[in-house]
C-alpha cells in the first residue's frame, strides 16, 4: 500500500515513508514546480500531480496550479524524509534553467528519469556488498555513498566498457540538469537507506532457510 492509499484508508502506517512513496513525492514535487513556473493548466500532462491533488484534496491557490501542491509536497518530504532546503533549491534551479516553455517539460522529465535510472543502476552495481551494512550504521552508509558518487564523477578508469559508458552518461546528465555532487549524494543515500528498510522478497527468504 502506498502513501495515497494510507491517506484514504488511514491504515498500514508502517508502509508510509517507504522508498516507493519517496519516489512518488519526488515526481510530484517536480511536476508541481513545472506547473507553477510555466502556468500549466492541463493537469492531465502531470499524472502524479493530478493523483496527489485529487487524493489529498489540495485546493488550488490563487487560481494557479502547482503552488499549493508544491508547498504541501515539500512539507511531506521534509517531515517524512528529512530533506533539506538546499535539496529543493537545486531542483527549482534545474527546472528554471532547463524549462522555459511547456514544450520543454517532457524532454526534461525524460532526462531526469534517465539520470536517476542510470545513477541508481550503477550505484547498485558498485555498492553490492556495501548494501549488507546494517541500516543503523547511517554514517558509514552515507560515507560509502558519497565515495561512490565521487568516483562516478572523477574516476576515469573502469573495469568494463558498459560501466564506462554509464559513468559518462551520468556526467552528461549532471551537466545538463545542473545538479551538484552533494545533491546526487543526498538523493542516492536516501533511496539506498530506504531500500534497506524494504521487506525482503519471500523467495529470497526461502533461499536462506
Amino acid at each position: 500500500m502506498g502513501l495515497f492509499d494510507f491517506f484514504k484508508k488511514k491504515q498500514n502506517v508502517d508502509r508510509v515513508g517507504g522508498m516507493e512513496d519517496f519516489m512518488t513525492l519526488i515526481r510530484v514535487y517536480y511536476q508541481a514546480v513545472l506547473a507553477a513556473n510555466l502556468g500549466i493548466t492541463n493537469i492531465g500532462m502531470l499524472p502524479d500531480l493530478a493523483t496527489f491533488k485529487r487524493t489529498l484534496k489540495v485546493a488550488t491557490q490563487n487560481n494557479k496550479l502547482g503552488v499549493a501542491e508544491r508547498g504541501r509536497c515539500k512539507k511531506m518530504l521534509e517531515q517524512l524524509y528529512g530533506m533539506n532546503e538546499i535539496f529543493f533549491k537545486e531542483i527549482d534551479s534545474s527546472i528554471k534553467k532547463n524549462c522555459k516553455k511547456v514544450q520543454d517539460v517532457q524532454p526534461y522529465l525524460f532526462a531526469f528519469q534517465g539520470f536517476s535510472n542510470d545513477l541508481m543502476m550503477l550505484v547498485g552495481n558498485l555498492m553490492k556488498w556495501k548494501f549488507r551494512v546494517p541500516g543503523f550504521m547511517h554514517k558509514l552508509l552515507r560515507g560509502m555513498t558519497e565515495q561512490v558518487i565521487n568516483d562516478i564523477l572523477t574516476k576515469n578508469k573502469w573495469k568494463d566498457e558498459a560501466t564506462f559508458r554509464t559513468v559518462y552518461s551520468i556526467r552528461n546528465y549532471k551537466e545538463k540538469l545542473g545538479y551538484s555532487q552533494a545533491w546526487m549524494s543526498e538523493y542516492v543515500y536516501k533511496i539506498v537507506s530506504l531500500a534497506k528498510k524494504e521487506p525482503r522478497p519471500q523467495a529470497e527468504d526461502m533461499d536462506k532457510k
